[in-house]
Order: structure tokens, then C-alpha cells, then sequence
């Protein structure tokens, strides 16, 4: 019988390890790669502190397989290509197996070469604009096809309000710029106009919104329903929504939101008709989600310390790694990757989550109203389960609206994926390029066109533009 103390020493002493040693150390490594300085650090410092409190937890279980897992801290300063430097220092220094960490694209996509060079792992807690698929990444936040779109579908809706009017708000940077290209491209399928669609632009850290409130009145008209949809969070959120408030709109405008912190969850509950769209609500009476929010207040030694979406995310991602690790024996980042696909964990509000083929996450969404406290639960409008397979998910490779062909394509004609796209013009909405033609399918007698993917293209002269918004709402 071998000594394995014997093997150890001897690995140590010829200065290698066979590929499997790695396991055979007495922790594990996990690299978290989230900003503590720097204009980020708001949004990640808690992030890390979350993953902290989630590795503390499993260690008090035992760890995973019998060892105990070591965080691995660093911080990038909200410096791009210091995230890349990092991450490299994670995984060739400190011989990590996986990495938590990012929060915007461009520190994602500057991480993706060194991740992608070392066959490692790298779990993505933030919403984003969709559009990509790498085999090293598992995307644990909502793409837009899990959050936004749903959320337009719903306002659109006879349930919703009927809105026919929309102001996309949004800050001048790539991600938010794509997530508003799918919505664009979304307005349009539903049957909504050019001059339907506002697109407002601002810098980041605005301090004065008043331009922006005298576009957004613009566009408001008695009997028209105009909806408001900022992609924008935390204080330049909160100062848009305090200025809505002051100029005291009509209820023809609904402002719907997708807030990701304190600050523009607070302002939103202060107005008169707001949407809210989250995959995730800090007041979720689950069990799951008290003890999780208990946990980090008492973590954090701060009895009003709130939870978030993003976090919530985190423990997704944690969860489905341990499990896929206690599966299979193993920490190697190329096998764990293999196993996460299909793995199935419960998330905080009621349901499970599972790790799609195209490395995102299954998840809800819920279009709720705020109260005035944010300790109250939220009024949920209505709760959909998005259908990712058939979404983003049904592609195993990218997904969402492109100047030209999205790479990948599980369509009816092998070719462009994504949702949104122009049902008569090439792309065929969800189920991708119809054939030769790239047609969605050309309706009979004045009615709606249906698309491959089983989406209708509601054209707003039919006959039944209305049964055919609900039923884009009602798929879900």
C-alpha cells in the first residue's frame, strides 16, 4: 500500500506533481477578483465580502472532500488592465482552481485571455448584455432575455399597462449600450415604431438630470402610456428618479427600473406608479433567503446590511461548484467545468437553479412595485420563469441582437440566434435563420407572423395585435 505522506514528500522533493496533485493538497484555492478601491468598489467590495462569508460557511461544514477552502483576495482598483494582471497572479502564483469576480464587461472580457489561456474558471455575478458564450465563463447574472425583455413584454401587455411609447435611459458604455440595442430590437418586434423609442444617453456620474426629465416630457402625451426604462443604477439611478418625482409626472408615465442597490431602490419606492424588475428580492419570506440574509448581517456585524441580486448570484455560483467538485472527486478546472453543466441547486427564492449548456444560470423574474420602506416586502405584479433553453439558453452559443450574424445557431435554419431580431428581415427572433430566406413566416389573413422559435412578430394592424401581445407574455 502507498504512503501518501511518502508520495507527497516525495512530489515536494523532485520539485513536480502529477496533474491530479493538485487534489491532493491540504486546501483548496479560490480566487476572488473583485475591486476594493476605486470607483467600483461600492458595487464589489461586497461582493467579496459575500464570498468570504460563503467559503467561511463551508468550511464549517467540513469543506469540500475533506479539505478546507482558502480565499484568495486580490484587487484589481477598478483598473481593466489590472484585472487581467490579477487574475494572472491568481491562477500562475496562487495556483487557484476557480475565480469569482468581475463586475462590468470590460473587466470580464479583459480577464477572458488569461482565463481562456490557463483552462480556468471564471464565475460572472453581474446582470449583462448577453452576446457571449466562452466555455471558461459561467454567467451567474440575468441576460436580457431573463430580465429586460420579459419586463417590455409585460408593459406592452394588456396586463401591463399597453404602453406604446418607451425612453430608454441609459449610460454611454458598452454594456448598457448592447442591453438597450435588445430592447430596441425587442420594441420593434412587439410592433412599436422608431419614433415610439426615445434613446437618451448620459455620462457616468451626472449630477444634473433636468435635460434628461425635459426629453422624457417630450415624449409623455395624454392617453398614451409611456414608459421609462432606466438601465442606469445607484446614485445616477437615484438622481434621475428624485427629479421624475420633483417635476410630478402624469400617471401616463410608468418608470420601470432594474435597481442593483440601496440608493435607486430607495428613490424608486418614493414614486407613484414604478416598476421594479429583479431576479432576486432581498424580502423573499423563503427560509433559504432569511437564514442567507441573517448570515451576512451577522457577518457583517450590521443589522441593516442588505443582500442583493448579485450576491444572491454568488451563492448560485458556490453552490453548483461544490456540488459539481463533490461529484466528481476532483478540483481540476476543465473536469469541474464539464460537471457544472446540468448541475441543479436550490436558489433563495423558492425555485432551482440550473447551469444551462451555454454557461448561464436558470432564474426568475419579478416585476414588482416598491413600498416606501425598503424593509417592507415588495407588491410582486407578476412573477415569470424565463425560458432560457428557448431564449438565450437554446443557442449554445451567443445570443441577442448583432449588426451582422451572431455566432453559434440552433435556429430552424442553422444559422443567427438571437431574440430580437427582425422577424422579416433575416433574423427570426428566438429561433434563428428560417431557412434560405431568413424569413420568420409570412401570417395568413391580416394576422400576426410567427416566428420559428414560436415568438410572434405582433403586428400592431392586425386583427389580433392584442391576443398576440398576451401571448408573447403568456409564453413565459
Amino acid at each position: 500500500m502507498f504512503n501518501i505522506s511518502l508520495m507527497r514528500a516525495a512530489c515536494a522533493a523532485l520539485l513536480f506533481c502529477l496533474p491530479n496533485e493538485v487534489d491532493a493538497q491540504d486546501t483548496i484555492k479560490l480566487g476572488i477578483l473583485h475591486s476594493l478601491s476605486g470607483p467600483l468598489a461600492t458595487r464589489e467590495a461586497p461582493l467579496k465580502d459575500a464570498m468570504l462569508m460563503l467559503i467561511q460557511q463551508q468550511n464549517q461544514k467540513g469543506g469540500v472532500n475533506g479539505k478546507k477552502l482558502e480565499a484568495i483576495v486580490v484587487d484589481p482598483a477598478s483598473n481593466y488592465p489590472l484585472f487581467s494582471e490579477k487574475a494572472r497572479e491568481l491562477i500562475d502564483k496562487e495556483k487557484v482552481v476557480a475565480i469569482f469576480g468581475c463586475w462590468t464587461s470590460a473587466s470580464r472580457k479583459a480577464v477572458l485571455p488569461v482565463i481562456k489561456g490557463s483552462n480556468n474558471i471564471l464565475f460572472y455575478p453581474a446582470p449583462y448584455e448577453g452576446n457571449e458564450f466562452e466555455p471558461n465563463v459561467f454567467y451567474l447574472g440575468a441576460a436580457p432575455d431573463q430580465l429586460i425583455l420579459p419586463t417590455l413584454d409585460y408593459l406592452v401587455s394588456p396586463q401591463g399597462g399597453a404602453v406604446r411609447h418607451f425612453v430608454l435611459v441609459t449610460h454611454d458604455s458598452y454594456g448598457v449600450n448592447r442591453i438597450n440595442s435588445w430592447a430596441e430590437w425587442h420594441l420593434k418586434s412587439l410592433g412599436m415604431k422608431p419614433e415610439d423609442i426615445l434613446k437618451h444617453y448620459v455620462p457616468l456620474g451626472q449630477p444634473d438630470w433636468r435635460a434628461t426629465v425635459a426629453d422624457i416630457q417630450k415624449v409623455v402625451t395624454p392617453g398614451n402610456k409611456t414608459a421609462v426604462i432606466l438601465t442606469i443604477a445607484d446614485e445616477d439611478g437615484a438622481r434621475l428618479l428624485r427629479e421624475l418625482r420633483q417635476q410630478q409626472f402624469s400617471n401616463n408615465l410608468i418608470v420601470t427600473t432594474f435597481p442593483l442597490g440601496d440608493a435607486d431602490l430607495d428613490a424608486a419606492a418614493a414614486l407613484p406608479d414604478q416598476i421594479v424588475a429583479l431576479n432576486y428580492l432581498r424580502t423573499d419570506s423563503t427560509l433559504a433567503n432569511q437564514e442567507f440574509v441573517a448570515r451576512w448581517r451577522s457577518f457583517t456585524n450590521d443589522s441593516k446590511r442588505n443582500t442583493n441580486a448579485a450576491m444572491a448570484a454568488h451563492a448560485i455560483g458556490f453552490a453548483m461548484w461544490v456540488k459539481a467538485v463533490e461529484k466528481i472527486k476532483t478540483t481540476e478546472p476543465e473536469k469541474v467545468r464539464a460537471a457544472l453543466v446540468d448541475i441543479e441547486v436550490p436558489n433563495l427564492t423558492g425555485e432551482s437553479a440550473k447551469m444551462l449548456p451555454n454557461h448561464h444560470i436558470s432564474q426568475p423574474l419579478f416585476v414588482s412595485r416598491p413600498r416606501a420602506s425598503l424593509s417592507q416586502p415588495f407588491d410582486v405584479v407578476t412573477k415569470v420563469i424565463p425560458d432560457a433553453n428557448k431564449h438565450c439558453g437554446g443557442a449554445i452559443k451567443a445570443c441577442g441582437p448583432e449588426a451582422g450574424p451572431v455566432r453559434g445557431g440552433s435556429g430552424a435554419g442553422g444559422g443567427r440566434t438571437g431574440i430580437g431580431g427582425d422577424a422579416g428581415g433575416g433574423d427570426a427572433g428566438v429561433g434563428g435563420q428560417a431557412g434560405q430566406q431568413g424569413q420568420a413566416g409570412q401570417g395568413k389573413e391580416g394576422q400576426s407572423r410567427q416566428s420559428q422559435g414560436g415568438m410572434p412578430t405582433c403586428d400592431p394592424a392586425a386583427s389580433d395585435y392584442q391576443q398576440c401581445l398576451s401571448k408573447r407574455f403568456e409564453r413565459k
